[in-house]
């Protein structure tokens, strides 16, 4: 991830957001440089506003506003970039003590929103921020997350970061230190190309469809953990499964209580993951990430909350 804004995102991700620059430009005249500005750098923006709140529609809120504080700046910037990240982030911030409070009487385990990479890119799956670091980077306190993803995941210099976070360089570098100690676990050790992604992702639709005992322990590492995140608002495991008899009880149990079997959709790259869509034994729209370390799955991460899928295309694919 580079601090220029030239990212991999999904441009499917930021429709409110591209539809909030339309809205400007078609007020404005389009040579507008302000708005250009800010138009060429929305999707690192929206990017950042996620990995901060781990919410799409929360990233989208932010944006808006910092263009509302973007083009209330009477004065000249000489680098926009540097100065929108500064706002941004400022204002994820202020968002994330009210958040935090909100998931303190979260129902079940909480996870973020699903980020939809493109289906269409062939590169291994080697970004830094994953599900799993997405987790770990919410044990973080606010000003520790905001300067290990400024400085770690966007190369934005140090004394950038200070001059954002309203710290001396020394502090700031004691956060981010602090954070790349705290998260050092969670970040990806090898990369998986494409076609072994969608192999393993198939594989553990089918078998934990199935219930299939022998399949799923070839899959599943000893210490496995399912995450499922309904919110409250579907039915989910209120609290993390940990370990393999516990995941294998469930998948088995499951296969013997459903109605209608569950439904793939098409397999994705959620959050950096191999993962898919589905529909489960209720016909609800789920996703499913998996994290895979030494070739076995040792985290699912199902998220079934309908308010956190409404982007998610509801169609069969490949």
């Amino acid at each position: 991830m580079r601090q220029d804004g030239r990212n991999d995102t999904n441009p499917a991700l930021s429709t409110r957001t591209s539809a909030m620059a339309i809205e400007v430009e078609a007020a404005t005249p389009r040579c507008d440089q302000r708005t250009q500005e800010f138009t060429l750098e929305r999707e690192r923006l929206l990017c950042l506003g996620y990995r901060m709140l781990g919410s799409i529609s929360e990233a989208e809120d932010v944006l808006q506003d910092a263009w509302l504080r973007w083009a209330g700046v009477e004065a000249e910037v000489r680098t926009p970039a540097a100065y929108l990240t500064r706002i941004v982030t400022r204002l994820c911030l202020d968002r994330m003590k009210s958040a935090r409070a909100c998931r303190e009487v979260y129902v079940g385990p909480w996870l973020p929103e699903p980020w939809m990479d493109p289906t269409d890119r062939e590169e291994p799956f080697t970004d830094d921020v994953t599900g799993t670091l997405m987790l770990a980077l919410e044990r973080l306190s606010p000003l520790e997350r905001a300067a290990f993803l400024l400085h770690d995941v966007f190369d934005i210099p140090l004394a950038e970061v200070a001059v954002t976070l309203d710290r001396q360089p020394a502090a700031v570098r004691q956060l981010a230190a602090r954070a790349r100690k705290n998260v050092q676990h969670a970040r990806p050790r090898y990369s998986l190309d494409a076609a072994e992604a969608d192999r393993i992702a198939r594989a553990f639709f089918a078998a934990s469809r199935d219930g299939d005992v022998a399949a799923l322990s070839a899959l599943l590492a000893s210490d496995v953990e399912i995450h499922s995140d309904g919110g409250g608002k579907v039915l989910a495991f209120r609290n993390v499964i940990r370990g393999l008899q516990s995941a294998l009880r469930l998948f088995v149990s499951a296969r013997r209580k459903a109605a209608a079997p569950p439904a793939l959709l098409r397999t994705a790259t959620i959050g950096g993951l191999p993962g898919y869509v589905g529909l489960d034994q209720n016909g609800k729209l789920q996703t499913t990430a998996l994290a895979i370390r030494d070739g076995k799955i040792f985290a699912i991460y199902i998220v079934k909350n309908p308010d956190k899928l409404t982007r998610i295309e509801h169609s069969h694919g490949r």
